[in-house]
């Protein structure tokens, strides 16, 4: 439909121009209580997602299991290091440079270094890694927590 697009090139207008931008405060609402570390970590991970190695893929099951998969091609189990950290589950990989004893003609094959974090909701458990023709699959599974209900009684002050 014709005019729903911003004109492009001389004479354009910004959809931004006349505005007023405001930092938008997570959350904001005044029945949201104690959840100013979800902000922290929206920006955390906001930061944390610029570098695009190793890739990675992640699906979810019908029974509610995580399969996160990152291409590792070239690591072995004794470069990579999987560890949980304050819900966050940190994937490290770092190979041994092959040093003085190899004489390369050309090297496009880098020893490259990596850090990948993913951050966990409560109740997500590892529940285990594997390493598999240069492919790393930790598999994850989110446990609904039990509904709980609890009487607050009322006394005076």
């Amino acid at each position: 439909m014709p005019g729903l697009l911003p004109k492009r090139g001389p004479g354009a207008v910004s959809l931004s121009q006349g505005l007023n931008m405001t930092k938008f405060v997570f959350p904001s609402h005044p029945l949201l209580l104690g959840f100013e570390p979800l902000e922290r970590l929206v920006e955390r991970t906001a930061r944390a997602g610029a570098d695009g190695y190793p890739p990675f893929n992640i699906e979810v099951s019908e029974c509610g299991e995580y399969r996160i998969t990152l291409a590792v091609a070239g690591f072995g189990e004794k470069d990579i290091a999987i560890t949980l950290e304050d819900r966050q589950l940190v994937i490290r990989g770092q190979q041994d440079d092959p040093g003085a004893e190899r004489v390369f003609l050309h090297r496009g094959i880098a020893t490259r270094q990596f850090r990948r974090v993913f951050a966990l909701a409560e109740g997500v458990e590892v529940l285990g890694a594997g390493l598999e023709n240069g492919l790393l699959t930790l598999t994850l599974q989110r446990q609904e927590p039990d509904p709980v209900v609890r009487s607050i009684p009322i006394t005076r002050r």
